[in-house]
């Protein structure tokens, strides 16, 4: 079996740019394409140079459907609407699909779920291999703890960043809930304005800062009666994130088609 023909979706973007320069530095892979939106200055331009590498011969195309018939996996932290039809033409291609992408509504959940049925899709709302270990440790935390030890979970992104609560904050809810064997859509506590009352026991809180050019910081707090414990993860390049990806993708090749997890790849 030779290197994995990989594309980098949204090549042109700060994601797009580091997942071509973890492609470059990671045995195994072979860059085989980069996609950019009809209309971008970047269509025609050498992926490698986009993401300040020598070039590689690479031109980026906005040709989706002839980009996913020749590769065996791509790359993807675009934007949901996109993610949505990009992974039906990875069923279609029946080809790997990492998403890192986050903000997803319900009814294009239902639709990565349905691509699953043929392509391979490894979906996480962190990549980082530091932040699913962070995850793992949230929800055994929670087990132990008793309702007397409040949850909270707060986060900091740049300026540029559109949703909220990230898709990390909602993966560790996610995470505290298992952990409590309850659902985070009955105890997430998203806003409080105004006089809200107090807290309510079991709530799951999340509060999400913006500001500068923050990669990414989380911590969940469990606050209980005269002590807290905080587990905090701070991400400072994203190149984390891109060689979480790409791992993801190199673990993926072969895997029956399904809806995996980074906590699938890592084994947590």
């Amino acid at each position: 079996m030779g290197d994995m023909r990989i594309a980098v979706l949204g090549a042109a973007g700060r994601m797009g740019q580091a997942l071509t320069r973890a492609l470059h530095a990671t045995p195994g892979c072979e860059i085989a394409g980069g996609l950019e939106a009809k209309g971008s200055p970047a269509v025609g331009r050498d992926l490698g140079e986009i993401a300040g590498l020598d070039a590689i011969g690479v031109p980026i195309t906005d040709d989706a459907h002839a980009l996913f018939s020749h590769v065996e996996g791509v790359l993807d932290f675009t934007l949901p609407n996109a993610t949505t039809e990009f992974v039906a033409l990875s069923a279609q291609a029946r080809i790997v699909h990492v998403v890192g992408t986050t903000g997803f509504t319900d009814d294009q959940l239902a639709k990565l779920d349905a691509a699953a049925r043929h392509a391979t899709i490894v979906k996480a709302g962190n990549m980082s291999m530091g932040v699913n270990l962070m995850a793992a440790l949230t929800k055994r935390v929670a087990e132990i703890l008793g309702p007397e030890f409040d949850i909270e979970i707060l986060e900091m992104h740049h300026r540029h960043k559109r949703d909220a609560p990230s898709g990390t904050s909602l993966m560790l809810g996610e995470a505290a809930a298992n952990g409590r064997a309850i659902a985070l859509a009955d105890k997430a506590v998203r806003t409080r304005d105004g006089d809200t009352g107090p807290r309510h026991e079991g709530d799951i809180g999340f509060a999400a800062l913006r500001g500068g050019d923050v990669v990414g910081e989380h911590s969940v707090i469990f606050a209980g009666p005269g002590e807290r414990i905080e587990i905090t993860h701070i991400a400072s390049d994203r190149g984390i994130f891109a060689r979480g990806a790409v791992h993801g993708a190199l673990w993926a090749r072969g895997k029956p088609p399904g809806l995996y997890s980074m906590a699938d790849v890592l084994g947590l």
